[in-house]
């Protein structure tokens, strides 16, 4: 209930301040686990993407963000709660895969995960190469992957600033990305990398970014 009401109330808001251009919304699949793959350029991406979407898409949060104290907790805890983050203990030995296994959570009960392949906001503007959880992930629970762009986020709030500003962004969400030939090489790292590869170069066509750090024949780097 939180969740829906969150979403009538906030998605107004976000379209009068962003003026959002939103493509592609069919390409999310209208039932069953899917994985949403994006570029990150700015904290408030976790908020366009999951209220421009049809369906429901759970990201990961900082447990901090759960935990707050006083009115600013409060109202943290329940933006947050309210557009279906789900916490995650960062700064422990296990981090990692306690972070896969609540997103194997979500995908095993049928829902919408969101993950970011480059594993951090982007500084420059530019693409990174992705990280393979994204295709451990995908493999894993065997199920599409959507490619999605963010444009303009970073305008609306760069790193580093406090608050937002009004800006034009838009979502693109690309055609489902599916990789049967490859069922149950979840383990096998060289499955993990062209799968991976394959998610990014979908989401630079979309971006539209220029690449940073994508490996090329020879042992050479962009």
């Amino acid at each position: 209930m939180l969740y829906v009401i969150a979403r009538l109330v906030l998605r107004p808001l976000f379209r009068l301040a962003l003026r959002p251009t939103v493509t592609g919304r069919e390409n999310v699949p209208a039932t069953g686990p899917f994985i949403i793959a994006s570029n990150h350029l700015s904290f408030i991406d976790s908020m366009v993407i999951p209220l421009m979407a049809p369906r429901r898409v759970g990201y990961l949060a900082k447990a901090e963000y759960f935990t707050g104290a006083g009115i600013s907790g409060w109202l943290t805890r329940t933006l947050f709660t309210a557009l279906g983050a789900l916490p995650v203990e960062r700064d422990t030995h296990r981090a990692a895969q306690a972070a896969l296994d609540t997103a194997m959570t979500v995908l095993d009960a049928g829902g919408g995960f969101g993950i970011y392949p480059e594993g951090t906001r982007s500084r420059d503007g530019r693409l990174a190469r992705g990280k393979t959880g994204v295709a451990w992930l995908a493999l894993t629970a065997d199920c599409p992957v959507v490619p999605v762009a963010v444009v303009g986020t970073d305008r609306v709030q760069p790193i580093g600033a406090s608050w937002p500003r009004p800006h034009h962004v838009s979502v693109t969400f690309g055609t489902p990305l599916t990789f049967p030939e490859l069922r149950g090489k979840a383990g096998n790292g060289k499955a993990r990398r062209e799968v991976t590869d394959t998610i990014m170069e979908a989401i630079a066509e979309l971006s539209g970014q220029e690449k940073v750090g994508w490996g090329q024949p020879g042992g050479k780097t962009a």
